[in-house]
């Protein structure tokens, strides 16, 4: 390319850089540098979190280490997980509606497990579900570190499209009042289909979903609008830790099968 013709596309270079730097840092940020770590340290970003957690969180303080999950988040290396903002949220719905069992669905270094634990009234237990058993390992460890035992929190290794038909049978999970989708968008109205042919969502239970616009869930927000057997909220947010990016949290509740 000759420099005339380069020069020509620069002001929409800058154009563009401009209108999409946050995006832009996020890249640069959530992949190129959690790449390079990656190859360095030969440990998942998790991991790497988790090694701060430990070395800076007080055990047993389960505000203090998600306190700390956020400053690691903002200052250090970028975590996909709920964040504050959203966080509140959550909290507050499960503080509100006090549900007797809530399943979490994509479990990752545990953040939202911790909001929802620390949220929930005594008696009441959570089961969270995590696919990647290296992800696995290190909530269990956050879980635990924060005073939760098995009791409080079950935590499967599993996909979820395999875990959620054995729920009832082999971990007593009949049915949720409350139900956090926190794992691939893509796999939510899959997972949400599958809970109601498992009839383990009953009458006014809530369902919550992350991310429905960045990356984006339109599949899922558009069966729940048209099929009649939600109520939906969307809680207009930005992307944790990048609140200049668009995002959305879904409220549903659930009305019944109709």
């Amino acid at each position: 390319m000759s420099p005339a013709i380069a020069l020509a596309f620069l002001p929409l270079v800058v154009t563009l850089l401009a209108r999409y730097r946050h995006y832009f840092r996020l890249l640069v940020r959530a992949v190129l540098f959690r790449g390079i770590r990656d190859c360095l340290t030969g440990l998942r970003p998790e991991e790497r979190a988790f090694s701060y957690v430990l070395t800076n969180a007080l055990p047993g303080d389960p505000g203090h280490i998600l306190a700390t999950f956020d400053h690691w988040s903002s200052h250090c290396e970028y975590l996909a997980h709920l964040g504050p903002l959203k966080g509140q949220i959550l909290t507050r719905l499960v503080t509100q509606q006090a549900p007797e069992c809530v399943l979490e669905l994509g479990t990752r270094c545990g953040y939202a497990t911790l909001l929802i634990a620390q949220a929930l009234p005594p008696g009441s237990r959570l089961v969270t579900v995590e696919m990647d058993p290296r992800t696995a390992t290190v909530a269990e460890k956050v879980i635990r570190l924060a005073g939760f035992d098995e009791c409080k929190v079950e935590l499967i290794v599993g996909r979820s499209e395999e875990v959620i038909p054995r729920l009832k049978v082999q971990h007593r999970l009949h049915q949720a009042g409350l139900v956090l989708l926190g794992h691939r968008p893509r796999c939510y109205l899959r997972d949400l289909q599958l809970l109601e042919a498992h009839a383990l969502l009953p009458a006014g239970a809530t369902v919550l979903a992350d991310h429905v616009l960045f990356p984006g869930a339109p599949r899922f927000l558009q069966y729940t609008k048209a099929c009649g057997r939600y109520h939906c909220r969307l809680h207009h947010t930005g992307l944790q830790y990048f609140p200049a990016i668009r995002d959305g949290v879904a409220q549903l509740t659930y009305l019944g099968p109709g």
